[in-house]
């Protein structure tokens, strides 16, 4: 599925990544400044992945690429996709203009990945190329404590992706026993 950019779209389309580790964490990053209206503030600097979708491209496929871009991150495997969008406003802006403020805010298609790579996958450098990085550090953290750390005029998109994603934060049991000769099978 493509999503449409309609020249009457108040949202920009945007997709946005939960990243699980096998822990049932998820990736979060620390914003390194404002993008026009898309202000952060102290204390409230946290938050996943995310970005718009370019014409043309579905919303998975701008998943992984924001993923990339922002992460450097490619292990990853698709687990689930939020059943609805979900939009925020942004926050009033009288900064110089600039290319976000043509919309009221971002209707997000979110998406959920669980990371098979090592962590020094992770490179928060944007690739050779590519526009400046956004984070100067990221970590992982349970999903449940994301809406207390983004800034408020995202949180209830993030306690939206909480409660949509909350079966997916448990870890993941790993065992080797399976592939051994002579191990139980049912």
């Amino acid at each position: 599925m493509t999503i449409t950019h309609e020249p009457h779209d108040i949202y920009r389309p945007n997709v946005g990544i939960a990243l699980f580790d096998d822990e049932g964490r998820v990736l979060i990053a620390r914003r390194i400044g404002d993008d026009g209206p898309e202000v952060i503030a102290p204390g409230y600097e946290w938050q996943m992945p995310q970005g718009g979708i370019d014409p043309g491209e579905s919303p998975e496929e701008a998943a992984r690429r924001e993923l990339f871009e922002e992460t450097g991150v490619v292990s990853a495997t698709l687990l689930a996709r939020l059943e609805r969008e979900v939009h925020y406003d942004w926050p009033p802006y009288d900064g110089p203009p600039h290319r976000l403020t043509r919309w009221r805010g971002q209707r997000q298609v979110w998406f959920a990945f669980r990371f098979n790579g090592p962590d020094s996958e992770i490179d928060l450098a944007p690739p050779e190329g590519g526009a400046a990085a956004e984070f100067d550090a990221w970590r992982w953290e349970r999903l449940s404590a994301l809406p207390a750390l983004v800034v408020p005029y995202k949180r209830a998109v993030y306690e939206a992706v909480a409660a949509g994603f909350a079966d997916l934060g448990h870890p993941v049991l790993r065992t080797a026993c399976s592939s051994l000769p002579g191990s139980f099978r049912s």
